[in-house]
């Protein structure tokens, strides 16, 4: 297993025995985040737990004015559904199946002999024969919150006149092993979805914009919004990334998180114009391809920036941030959306 952060590893083979800890090994240190020995696979302590249930009562607040149905799924989804989704066209790096063994005894036999063998190996070297035994189930790993949404509001019909709006959360995952702690395989997503016209959609997009940006300035973090693209694959995804960038149709807020020096993107802003309505077949009441759109906070990412910029010990944190967290959360929420009329 490799538990030694990057900057640890180029300091050590320069010959510097006492490299200086990252934010990784700080956060680990405090018990904030516990190692599992997989690169991006944490544990969370109940601090942090604490903070991530704390922001998620700030932002259940910033929406509710929104009257949104609560949806919540697990972490995982029809394999059907991400079939049809396009996920695996644009994505294919960053996907997660799950497999089972469908075996007979003879089979389980031979998986056994397999797992055997490959324990007699140091972890980074085993082998995986034994997994030759194990077939594709009916469920995925989820790739983002919203996917499970929308067949689901492609069986309900045609949308109302004023749309939809969906609140959701869920684990999700992304194969993207990093030693940077706000780069996670598995992490939380919050979101909320609008499913409706173009105009309804594209003003919900830069009401949460702003609203966004609110919650951020209330926890004390540094604001900066900024057009952004997806990590579409391969030479073809770089034309598709251009083209999402020319049509703006993502922005992000980006907070530094692991390293001062660079940010992380921390809320994004997302129009899919009718790419979803016209896969599931998602009808507006006067017949048209709904268009959809999100707001997706990462939840790790969020309390990761927190502790960054406020300390690793949340009875330091800011009077104010306490304040929104621990104290009257709605009234703060209020307060802050009626002087900024967003």
């Amino acid at each position: 297993m490799n538990t030694m952060t990057e900057t640890a590893a180029l300091q050590a083979a320069a010959g510097n025995d006492t490299p200086a800890p990252t934010f990784r090994d700080e956060l680990i240190a405090s018990g904030l985040l516990i190692d599992t020995g997989e690169n991006g696979l944490y544990g969370r302590s109940q601090v942090f737990e604490d903070v991530v249930d704390r922001l998620n009562v700030a932002i259940t607040h910033l929406g509710s004015d929104q009257d949104p149905e609560v949806l919540r799924f697990p972490p995982a989804m029809r394999r059907t559904d991400f079939e049809d989704s396009e996920y695996l066209k644009n994505f294919p790096q960053l996907a997660g199946t799950i497999h089972s063994f469908c075996g007979n005894e003879s089979g389980q036999m031979r998986l056994l002999r397999c797992l055997d063998d490959a324990m007699e190996k140091s972890d980074d070297d085993r082998d995986t024969a034994w997994m030759e035994q194990q077939k594709p189930t009916r469920v995925v790993l989820t790739p983002a919150a919203c996917y499970p949404i929308y067949p689901v509001m492609a069986r309900r019909g045609p949308l109302p006149a004023n749309g939809r709006t969906i609140d959701v959360l869920s684990y999700c995952f992304r194969h993207e092993p990093s030693l940077d702690p706000a780069r996670m395989q598995m992490f939380r997503q919050r979101e909320y979805v609008r499913l409706g016209n173009p105009e309804q959609v594209m003003a919900f997009r830069q009401m949460w914009i702003d609203r966004g940006s609110l919650l951020v300035s209330l926890l004390a973090l540094p604001v900066d919004v900024d057009l952004a693209n997806d990590p579409f694959f391969g030479r073809g995804g770089k034309i598709v990334a251009d083209s999402q960038r020319a049509q703006a149709l993502k922005f992000e807020l980006l907070i530094p998180v692991a390293n001062p020096d660079s940010k992380t993107a921390c809320l994004s802003f997302n129009y899919h114009m009718d790419h979803f309505g016209g896969i599931w077949k998602i009808e507006c009441e006067d017949g048209s391809t709904a268009h959809t759109g999100c707001v997706g906070f990462g939840m790790e990412r969020i309390t990761l920036a927190l502790f960054r910029h406020h300390g690793l010990d949340v009875n330091a944190w800011p009077d104010d941030v306490r304040a929104l967290l621990w104290g009257d959360t709605q009234a703060r929420i209020q307060r802050g959306l009626a002087e900024t009329g967003v």
